[in-house]
């Protein structure tokens, strides 16, 4: 029976008699991490926008969880969402409530908190990191290690420059050196978090830097880069010093907010950033991510990341750039679920997400 045909029965019910897996995973979609990981609070209320985006995206898992279970807000907006989007039903989402009752030995959320550990274990999960775990997984996600790791990715035909800053003094004189620069707080969402300043601080961006300064410790300055084309690569760690290289991801932001991913095969994508760097460059950067990163994360942190790129105009403005490392998002991206679709869907597709009429909707569009 078609799942759209399905009438009047109680699917909460049927989910809540599941016999429970041996070695059963849990899959969490929680986009709010970001945040609640700059917080660092095990009492942490997320603001509406991320509370509503794991409502209507929680289904997400769905596309790549091979086992175990997926937790939703509502099963039966779950299910419909996802036979929206894919065609297909999905038959292991559970909601909060009926966690108690499975018997989860591993978790695989968005990212792992301190606001996640403390919700689980309030609904009974016991397979969570411990608090010393994610004060390492925080520490690994400060922005001083894209610093370093920028520092890291020195060759011919890259550009950009990132530094550590604890006082608007230390800013302003990189605007008397740069005119233009880039500033971010070490923790912080996409899109948030990140003021362009140009020639001087006016009252509100020294205010806002002392704020971010005490509350953190320090900002992140970066040189100004005229972008022309975001994009990044995607990884997974295993936490023995081994970094696995996943895939290209060729995305799109509108305010330094995510908007879509394009769907295509590794080597399509290549191909469009060869027009503007070469594939020699690329693997160069490839092959020095995952040297450092697997040092860096060894015995810290195995699960999947992914680094943010651009494509730069040089000086000339006839050449291109490449800044290789303007983030390293430590926990699950976009461009992962873009990823895991672009396997399962064909190419010259986009996979965007779109806000109207008050809900995140997933679509994917012909290009």
């Amino acid at each position: 029976m078609c799942f759209f045909c399905v009438q009047n029965i109680a699917i909460r019910e049927i989910f809540i008699t599941f016999a429970p897996e041996k070695m059963a995973t849990l899959h969490i979609f929680n986009p709010e991490h970001d945040i609640a990981l700059a917080a660092n609070l095990s009492n942490f209320t997320a603001p509406h926008a991320g509370r509503q985006l794991r409502h209507d995206l929680g289904f997400l898992p769905a596309i790549w969880a091979t086992d175990g279970y997926v937790l939703v807000e509502n099963v039966e907006d779950a299910q419909r969402d996802f036979a929206r989007v894919m065609h297909r039903q999905f038959e292991r989402f559970v909601e909060k409530r009926q966690l108690a009752k499975l018997d989860i030995t591993h978790v695989e959320p968005w990212g792992w908190d301190l606001a996640l550990r403390s919700f689980l274990m309030r609904y009974g999960v016991e397979a969570v990191l411990s608090e010393e775990e994610i004060a390492e997984i925080r520490d690994l996600s400060h922005r001083k290690h894209a610093v370093d790791l920028l520092r890291e990715l020195e060759f011919e035909g890259t550009t950009g420059k990132s530094w550590r800053a604890e006082t608007t003094a230390e800013v302003k004189q990189a605007l008397r050196n740069h005119r233009r620069i880039v500033v971010k707080a070490p923790w912080s969402s996409s899109g948030r978090g990140i003021r362009f300043i140009d020639n001087e601080l006016n009252e509100y961006q020294d205010r806002w830097i002392r704020n971010v300064s005490a509350a953190q410790g320090s900002v992140v300055i970066e040189t100004y880069c005229h972008k022309v084309k975001d994009f990044g690569m995607e990884f997974e760690s295993d936490g023995q010093g081994q970094v696995r290289y996943l895939g290209l991801s060729l995305f799109h932001t509108e305010n330094g907010a995510y908007t879509g991913n394009i769907l295509a095969t590794e080597e399509e994508k290549r191909e469009m950033i060869n027009c503007y760097i070469s594939d020699d460059l690329l693997c160069k950067v490839r092959e020095k991510i995952c040297s450092c990163l697997g040092a860096l994360y060894r015995h810290r942190y195995a699960g999947p990341f992914g680094v943010d790129m651009m494509v730069v105009r040089g000086e000339d403005n006839d050449t291109f750039l490449l800044n290789p490392c303007v983030e390293i998002n430590l926990r699950r991206t976009m461009g992962h679920v873009a990823l895991e679709l672009s396997k399962q869907c064909s190419s010259g597709h986009v996979m965007r997400v779109e806000y109207s009429d008050n809900t995140y909707k997933l679509k994917l569009k012909q290009i």
